[in-house]
């Protein structure tokens, strides 16, 4: 063990709790047992078969409000590994769940058994036909496939509010549709063919031409089956007739029973049934959808009324003219969204009764929108409005941010209002249509059944189509609090069915919590017919059991997962996932729904338990170590969790008194520290590579990997001893050349000016001169203590480096030019909870400007481009993220190059500092994809803003990352 390792005690929650009723068993403590873990290593090798406790519990959890711990985790990388799983399944009578993202809110992706991670080797995207249609690979999110559809002007048809993080196989599998797909773009009309592997192991192209042939050779009793049970439900004709009333409104309850209608061949049957079958029918591993025309004229607004009922009203008014999207906002729903940013603050003073429609038109040209707009307005001019609060205008716009706002407000509907539900409360998210034209009367009687049962719901949904959601908060550690929930479902489930012969599930599909109701929705014959397709195509019943169909009429209240209090910054968490995505570990070790969860099952274990002990060991490096601390988590979650400061607070806990002392030594001595790390660099530019990646190798290994960063050879030489000479009475900024990069020098294969140099020079070129104050050495933007959780240190540092800035600028009368995108956060932003008050106050009289946006919008303008490269691909850094200059970036790389490249899967690069030599292999996960599009063709240029994001990429590509200045200073040099 290194020698000064951390004690994994360090993070034992330090609260007293009461083991809670769900917490994971003592005797799961060592993880899968040993017979299941070793055949599965050896079917599919060790490195694809999760079994620490840590996993298992991390998988247990997806968005619903239920939790099952699977026995073993095991990640597929193809469908070979797919197949033997099912092999080896069968062979052992084992059962099987397949999971992508965990975006379910039914309990879908949860297994007790085997759980098949299907999203970490299965995204991709390939464009046909010009976008008229698209292969889609099941673990890619709707996002990243929008994102490749869009310079061809098309769209997906599917658009849940979820699109950031659920992937299409999982879409796909529950028929989840969103606000505009309805029952006419979902992926049952819109899906042209797909791949999928049978329970048996058998592969299906339906897009094969001989796929029936070879399905009739491969599984003869199937396609019988199959055949028969068409011939019987089209032999009855009322049958028929309610398969296609159900599926006249959106539903996802049950099994698409039409495809026996639609389809006339075992192919185009079970073409349909997969989809909406939430992994019970087999494994979707490939898709091609149809897709639609992507029409950017666009026509939005957002619409008050003074009742639910009253707004529900309206919506057949839209629909018929033209609206292609009315979504529908309850009271409840609009002041929770204020923690969404964005979001006015006055929206937190609406009264509890107000509701609102977002309605949106879409027009392929301005003569279409206009005529949408002048239908729009003969609605408007006929409606009750109201205007409670100040923000509200009750107007149609086609302002981008202004509609950009209102829909981020809208899909934040589970997460902001789940983020506002009182502490330690599970959250349930109820989905369910009723025919349009009686959507009014159903807001009435569920406000008036709510009401019965001691629920304030929170009401949204899609209200063209007639669908609604609501979410009710409960304790599920309460029995009491658990019957009033059941209570309810029974009474909601008879209101839908009995009273509007609606959908218990319109797209979020039947999952566990309306499994015990199918039969109420659709009869003894159908659910019957039900059974029999799923014995038919899964006979031995190995694929998730109990999902949709379940004849315990209290499943539905098994397995509901307890919300343990955590640490506050987290403790709003709903475990949606729509943070994973974005997380630079996402592939490596844990995401920060993850971190979350398995800080959960710690405060739901008794103090000192062995399941705790074996979380605690494993959380350092799995969630702590491994986080870049980029807080892009943040920007991904809608109410703002900062899962990676939960990190950094985290990092402090584990640091020992001494190691406390020595950052602030080293803060405090920083001109010290800047000058040996800077002869350091210069004295490895001479001994070379390979000696030195041996002793940080051999350092590493004795003292704590966490602390000695690993020599890289991608690592520049030194900066320059001196700065440029620059002069103060003339300036209009001062231009705080960050540590890194008096430290650093550029890249090996720049020949030119340094950074300092062509920053200086370029602003000069623009009659926009700039100050270098004589004594920025010794001063940092405190990041470096920031990012490792050192308190004292950071303190220290971010009080001298604003006190600093502000005799530099002259009380904050010049703006602080800042030539690293983290720095600029950094003294900008992430210093201000460590100022002293009197510091604060000077923090507040600062004008911080990143070098990309000073080049852009102050320099660029005055500049004479005379030379431009052909083409340039950019690192948009998640600084610039925060920031919102990933713009600037762009707008810098046009200036120099006739073509520019945005890598559709760019993200984090996990450097984050040192980081990413702490702990190489985040850096090789975390930019794999970017780097895999930079490289499938050649660039004139490679640029960034930001000298250690630049030195990841180097390392991840073998490419050389430049700042986009110092390629602005070559392109307008006279």
């Amino acid at each position: 063990m290194p020698l000064l390792e951390p004690n994994p005690q360090a993070l034992r929650p330090g609260v007293e709790r009461s083991p809670a009723p769900d917490r994971v068993a003592e005797v799961q403590s060592r993880g899968t047992p040993r017979r299941l873990r070793e055949e599965l290593s050896e079917l599919l090798g060790a490195g694809k078969v999760l079994s620490k406790i840590s996993d298992l519990v991390r998988y247990a959890s997806d968005a619903s409000p239920y939790r099952f711990v699977p026995q073993v985790v095991v990640v597929a990388e193809d469908i070979d590994d797919i197949s033997a799983i099912l092999s080896y399944a069968h062979g052992k009578g084992r059962e099987v769940v397949f999971r992508a993202a965990g975006t379910s809110l039914n309990g879908q992706a949860q297994g007790e058994d085997i759980l098949v991670d299907v999203r970490r080797h299965w995204a991709g995207v390939e464009v046909l036909d010009g976008g008229a249609r698209v292969r889609i690979r099941p673990g890619t999110t709707v996002v990243r496939a929008n994102a490749a559809l869009a310079p061809h002007g098309r769209v997906l048809g599917p658009d849940p509010a979820s699109a950031i993080a659920c992937t299409l196989g999982g879409v796909v599998a529950n028929n989840a549709s969103g606000m505009t797909a309805g029952t006419t773009r979902n992926s049952y009309r819109m899906l042209a063919s797909l791949t999928f592997v049978l329970p048996s192991g058998t592969v299906v192209d339906t897009a094969d031409p001989a796929a029936d042939e070879e399905l009739a050779r491969a599984e003869p009793g199937l396609c019988a089956g199959l055949m028969e049970l068409k011939a019987e439900i089209e032999a009855d004709a009322e049958l028929t007739a309610r398969i296609r009333s159900k599926f006249a409104i959106k539903n996802t309850n049950g099994y698409r029973l039409d495809a026996f209608l639609d389809g006339a061949t075992p192919v185009e049957i079970l073409r349909g049934l997969m989809v909406g079958s939430q992994g019970t029918f087999g494994f979707i591993a490939d898709t091609v959808f149809d897709t639609l025309p992507l029409d950017r004229k666009v026509s939005t607004a957002l619409l008050f009324f003074p009742s639910l009922p009253a707004a529900a009203a309206a919506v057949p008014l839209f629909n018929e003219a033209g609206a292609l999207a009315v979504e529908l906002m309850d009271g409840n729903t609009l002041r929770a969204s204020v923690s969404v940013a964005g979001v006015p603050a006055d929206w937190a003073q609406l009264p509890k009764e107000t509701a609102a429609l977002l309605v949106e038109f879409r027009a392929p040209d301005t003569a279409a929108q206009e005529a949408y707009e002048h239908a729009a307005a003969g609605v408007l001019a006929g409606l009750d409005l109201v205007a409670p609060v100040a923000s509200v205008e009750n107007a149609f716009t086609r302002d981008p941010k202004t509609v950009n706002g209102y829909w981020k407000a809208r899909k934040a509907f589970v997460t902001a209002v789940g983020g506002s539900r009182p502490s330690g409360t599970t959250l349930i998210t109820e989905d369910f249509a009723v025919p349009p034209a009686r959507l009014a009367e159903a807001c009435a009687e569920l406000l008036d059944l709510q009401a019965r049962h001691g629920f304030d719901a929170a009401v949204a949904g899609h209200a063209a189509h007639g669908n609604l959601h609501f979410l009710l908060a409960f304790d599920a550690a309460a029995p009491a609090d658990v019957e009033r929930y059941a209570a309810f479902m029974d009474e909601f489930c008879k209101l839908t069915v009995e009273r509007f012969d609606g959908s218990l599930k319109a797209e979020h599909a039947t999952g566990r919590n309306i499994a015990p109701f199918l039969e109420l929705e659709w009869g003894t014959k159908a659910t019957e017919l039900m059974w029999r397709i799923k014995e038919v195509i899964d006979p031995d019943g190995i694929l998730a059991p109990r999902i949709v169909l379940d004849r315990d009429p209290q499943a539905h209240l098994r397995g509901l997962k307890t919300i343990p209090k955590v640490e506050l910054i987290a403790d709003p968490c709903i475990e949606c996932g729509f943070c994973e995505p974005t997380c630079p570990s996402h592939d490596l070790t844990t995401t920060p729904r993850q971190r979350i969860v398995l800080r959960r099952e710690m405060m739901r274990q008794p103090d000192g338990s062995p399941v705790e002990a074996r979380l605690l060991e494993a959380y350092g490096y799995d969630a702590i170590d491994t986080c870049a601390g980029d807080s892009t988590c943040k920007l991904a979650c809608p109410v703002g969790i900062d899962t990676g400061a939960l990190m950094k607070e985290f990092r402090h806990e584990r640091h020992s008194p001494r190691e406390e002392r020595i950052a602030a030594l080293a803060a405090t001595n920083f001109r010290a520290v800047e000058a040996s790390a800077r002869l350091a660099v210069a004295a490895a530019d001479k001994i070379g590579d390979r000696v030195l990646a041996k002793v940080t190798g051999a350092a590493r290994k004795a003292i704590r990997p966490d602390l000695i960063p690993e020599w890289l050879p991608e690592i520049p030489g030194p900066a320059a001893r001196r700065l440029p000479r620059t002069h103060r009475p003339a300036a209009t900024a001062v231009y705080y050349p960050a540590c890194v990069n008096r430290i650093f020098g550029a890249p090996d294969a720049h020949h030119g000016p340094s950074l300092p140099e062509a920053v200086v020079t370029l602003s000069a070129r623009a009659a926009r001169p700039v100050w270098i104050p004589d004594d920025v050495t010794g001063t940092c933007c405190a990041t470096i203590w920031h990012s490792k959780g050192y308190r004292q240190g950071n303190t220290i540092m971010a009080n001298r480096i604003v006190e600093a800035a502000w005799g530099w600028t002259a009380g904050g009368k010049l703006p602080l030019v800042v030539d690293a995108s983290s720095c600029t956060l950094g003294i900008a932003h992430e210093v201000v909870p460590y100022l002293t008050d009197d510091n604060r106050q000077l923090h507040d009289e600062l004008t911080v400007i990143d070098s990309l946006v000073w080049a852009a919008d102050h320099l660029l303008p005055r500049l004479d481009v005379r030379r431009r490269v052909t083409s340039a691909v950019v690192h948009p850094t998640c600084s610039m993220h925060h920031l919102g200059d990933e713009e600037h970036l762009t707008r810098l790389a046009e200036a120099c190059a006739e073509e520019v490249v945005v890598p559709t899967d760019a993200g984090c690069c996990a450097f984050a500092g040192d980081r990413g030599m702490l702990h190489p292999e985040l850096t090789a996960s975390a930019t794999a994809r970017e780097a895999a599009e930079v490289t499938a063709r050649p660039f004139d240029v490679h640029l960034s803003a930001n000298r250690m994001c630049e030195i990841g990429m180097d390392r991840a590509t073998g490419r050389s990352y430049q700042s986009v200045l110092l390629s602005l200073a070559r392109a307008t040099r006279p």
